[in-house]
């Protein structure tokens, strides 16, 4: 018995130790191409000096090099971008630069030693010990790279790589045009760093190696691409027992020795293992489809609001006399995908293990403008998406395909992905523009190199096809690609390497949204009257709306002077800081608030239009649900720089209160008003029907009095809208000049509040005189630690005091005051009625000291409170 469980103990560890996968993420050093004086077979060699070489950040750009070196000031901060040279204007020279990592590595017997390049911008050549890695230049943002370098190893073991990276060939003249005068688009490369109007030029164009290096160590055999397909036919609730699911699993396998190789290829999943025999040619790469397998009961992947977001974990080996020759682990998600023409609205519909799912969507740019990626920063934007009760985001296409890390966070939260690739109407030639040195007809055949285009389709498309949360794939963004880029990518590339997926031609193209109304088919991007969204029908699956988004005066602090804090005036130019940082106006909806005396003010104000704003977007397509709309998508939740629009959450990862108005909003049941007729509806976007669902309205004065209007039981289906009476006549009786508030609320059978809705009306003058005169309200806040890494904050309004509004609450640090970000917030920008009180749960990452709460509100004083 004692042998057998050696011998299994010795199987087991030479399973982990079969494969090996390791990153080459930190020791690099870095020079620029002048100070070289070298070739790459000289630097490449250990005795090559590398005094005076600086630190570089790998994965990295040469931008966050320089600023990790303080050779550049912060581009996110001020007009500090302004002082950094731009390639258009120095030359590729300047931000051409060698990169060196030395490192320990060897092979042994049939090992084989594989060097990675997830991504590198724009052109690289690549040396390992004195010899050249690279048989041509390596061409191309939008490209993976693995090089067998088993032969090159030095050996003793010691290695050292050189990689030297060129800039974009057409950078772009950053003239203030979207893309700049367009040539950033002649390659394959972000179109956003030549400027757009939320961002300013990224001054390098992201040039370095910015993602991830990594050495893989095989035996004779490497594992690459695997492919997993499930096929969930009918309609499926979340609980339950399931009926079986088919797993469908091919995967490329690789021989590099001169000797052909036979063994099982397999993988397990569930606790079922399967297996498939397999000859590898010498030299050869072969696509293995394995036999399908009946997954029985299984737990399927939901997207977020309808239910659970299970995972299984996948482990892929080829083994050969009783040896792992190479494996691979994944996670893969049970669902099915489809599209369904909706005939009434006009548009596409999209339908997750059978059940319609209207959608409810996020523009996304990219995580951080000069690639500072990590798993810990994708995790917490995906969560702030989950938390704004979206069940979609869509990848806009002038920057990149996202990362396998994002598409990680995106299953473990239930965030559908809409992936564009990487086309734009305004750099590849949809519109006339003055601003663009070429035609339009010659910047329709951007990029140059088509080719090479369809070769880093092909690639991106293995790279993330496995997860559960990438749902649709997007020509470009407002435009199509080229013909010869387009048909083959529709009728070949993804018939071949996916075959599950709908693809939309461009992102506002009729195959989604039926453009009956003229215009562009997407947008308007700028504020919008609250009312437009209920009344006014736009595009039936709009791909862009929405653009607002100014964060609050501890935001503004993060990247804007003390001398440039001046509120933005109404029809007047704002400060130059604002401006150069896409700051749009939207001060005619924070006048009636009273006109904004100071920065800190203005920024208040801006958050109760903020609110206001994306909680009207949401209800009022929700309003229309399958009778206008199959969804919507906002313009945009994010923002990769210091921008003032377009955000949710600014670039430091602190909310404001555009996501709350929006997780309001979008809640999958809730109550509203229609600010046309005031008719009190609900929503349900769940697949079950509610029953004996308690609806309230009720009214407060500036005050604090209440005015009990109704309430009623009803019920409502799944998926649906039920409109259930109007206030119209009871608020104009009220006759309150000044304003009101009005409370809705859903309880169910226990009393429990299922969802909950404040509205501020203004007087009929249309000015919130009420709010400007309203009384303190002496709010009473305890906090309390509920122990992994939670905090419950209660607030407390006592009778007899005004409603304690629109309250913001902020984990802090106790010493320094500065906000503990990210943190998550159930609720915030929160208003508490007379004689009740609301518990906030906020929850953080990571160990953290010296916790505080903060609390303000609009007529509640700023106190600080210890947790208990």
């Amino acid at each position: 018995m004692k042998k057998l469980f050696l011998l299994l103990l010795l199987c087991s560890a030479f399973i982990v130790n079969a494969q090996q996968r390791y990153e080459l993420n930190s020791g690099w050093v870095c020079t620029n191409i002048k100070d070289a004086q070298s070739n790459g077979a000289e630097i490449s060699k250990s005795g090559f000096s590398l005094n005076n070489w600086m630190p570089a950040t790998v994965p990295g750009t040469v931008l966050t090099t320089l600023l990790n070196n303080k050779k550049v000031p912060d581009p996110f901060y001020g007009m500090n971008n302004e002082k950094i040279p731009d390639v258009y204007k120095t030359g590729n020279d300047y931000y051409t630069y060698w990169f060196v990592k030395d490192f320990e590595e060897r092979a042994v017997g049939n090992e084989q030693v594989w060097l990675q390049f997830r991504g590198i911008n724009y052109k690289a050549e690549i040396y390992l010990n004195g010899k050249k890695v690279n048989p041509k230049t390596q061409v191309g943002m939008h490209l993976r790279a693995q090089y067998n370098i088993t032969k090159l190893l030095a050996a003793n073991g010691k290695n050292r790589l050189a990689v030297i990276v060129y800039p974009p060939d057409f950078p772009g003249n950053p003239n203030g045009g979207q893309g700049g005068d367009g040539t950033i688009a002649k390659g394959l490369t972000t179109q956003y760093t030549a400027g757009w109007d939320w961002i300013q030029p990224t001054r390098d164009r992201n040039t370095g190696i910015w993602d991830k290096v990594t050495i893989e160590k095989t035996k004779n055999i490497n594992i690459q691409n695997p492919q997993v397909i499930t096929l969930v036919p009918g309609k499926r609730l979340p609980e339950g027992k399931q009926n079986p699911a088919t797993v469908k699993v091919s995967i490329e396998v690789e021989n590099p020795t001169n000797q052909a190789v036979s063994g099982t290829l397999q993988y397990q999943i569930a606790g079922k293992l399967i297996k498939q025999p397999t000859t590898i040619a010498a030299n050869k790469t072969a696509t293995i489809k394995l036999p399908d397998l009946q997954l029985e009961n299984p737990k399927l992947w939901w997207p977020s609001g309808y239910g659970a977001q299970n995972l299984y974990d996948v482990k892929i080996e080829f083994v050969a006399a009783n040896q792992v020759l190479d494996q691979e682990q994944l996670k893969v998600g049970v669902r099915q995908i489809d599209n369904i023409w909706n005939e009434h609205t006009k548009s596409m519909g999209a339908y997750v293990n059978g059940q319609k799912i209207f959608i409810k969507g996020g523009n996304w740019i990219i995580s951080d403008a000069m690639l500072r990626f990590s798993d810990a920063r994708y995790d917490a934007e995906i969560r702030y998406h989950k938390d704004m009760n979206l069940n979609l985001i869509r990848i806009w296409g002038g920057a990149i395909l996202e990362r396998p890390e994002f598409y990680n966070a995106c299953d473990k939260y239930g965030l559908l992905v809409f992936q564009d690739f990487w086309f734009s109407g305004d750099c590849n030639g949809r519109w006339v523009d003055p601003m663009k040195k070429e035609d339009q007809w010659t910047r329709r055949n951007y990029p140059d190199d088509h080719n090479l285009t369809l070769t880093a389709i092909e690639d991106q498309i293995k790279m993330i096809r496995n997860h559960a949360s990438l749902a649709f794939w997007c020509g470009g963004n407002e435009i199509t690609p080229p013909e010869d880029i387009l048909e083959p990518l529709k009728n070949d590339i993804l018939p071949r390497l996916d075959g599950t997926r709908k693809l939309f031609d461009f992102s506002n193209s009729d195959e989604m949204s039926l453009n009956s109304i003229g215009g562009n088919g997407d947008g308007p991007y700028g504020i919008q009257d609250t009312k437009t969204f209920w009344g006014t029908r736009t595009f039936p699956y709009n791909s862009e709306v929405g653009s607002v988004g100014v964060g609050d005066y501890v935001s503004l602090l993060r990247f804007i002077p003390k001398e440039n804090l001046v509120a933005p005036q109404y029809k007047a130019k704002p400060d130059s800081v604002w401006d150069y940082h896409k700051y749009i106006s939207y001060e005619q909806y924070l006048n009636p608030y009273g006109k904004p005396k100071s920065a800190e003010d203005f920024a208040m104000k801006a958050q109760l239009a903020n609110y206001d704003q994306y909680r009207a977007l949401m209800e009022g397509f929700s309003n229309k649900m399958w009778d206008w709309y199959t969804g919507s998508i906002i313009w945009k939740t994010q923002n990769p720089w210091t921008a003032m629009r377009g955000q949710m959450y600014d670039y430091y990862l602190d909310p404001n209160a555009c996501l709350y108005g929006l997780r309001k909003g979008s809640e999958p049941l809730h109550v509203m008003m229609n600010p046309l007729d005031s008719m009190v509806t609900i929503v349900n976007n769940g697949f079950g029907t509610k029953n004996n669902l308690m609806v309230q309205a009720k009214a407060y004065d500036m005050d604090g009095k209440d005015y009990f209007y109704s309430q009623v039981f009803n019920s409502i289906g799944p998926s649906s809208v039920r409109r259930l009476f109007p206030m119209n006549e009871f608020l104009t009786k009220l006759d309150k000049k000044e304003g009101v508030f009005v409370s809705l609320r859903i309880l169910d059978q226990k009393q429990n509040i299922l969802s909950e809705n404040i509205y501020w009306l203004p007087g009929k003058d249309g000015e919130y005189s009420g709010l400007k005169n309203i009384k303190k309200a002496p709010l009473k806040v305890t906090a309390t630690d509920q122990k992994n890494g939670q905090v419950a904050v209660t607030l407390n309004n006592a009778n007899g005091n005004p409603v304690a509004f629109f309250n913001r609450v902020a984990l802090i640090n106790a010493n320094t005051g500065e906000r503990i970000l990210p943190a998550f917030y159930d609720d915030n920008y929160v208003s508490i009625l007379p004689g009740e009180s609301k518990t906030v749960t906020v929850e953080y990452t990571g160990k953290q000291n010296n916790l505080a709460v903060e609390v303000y509100g609009w007529n509640v004083e700023k106190q600080k409170v210890t947790i208990q």
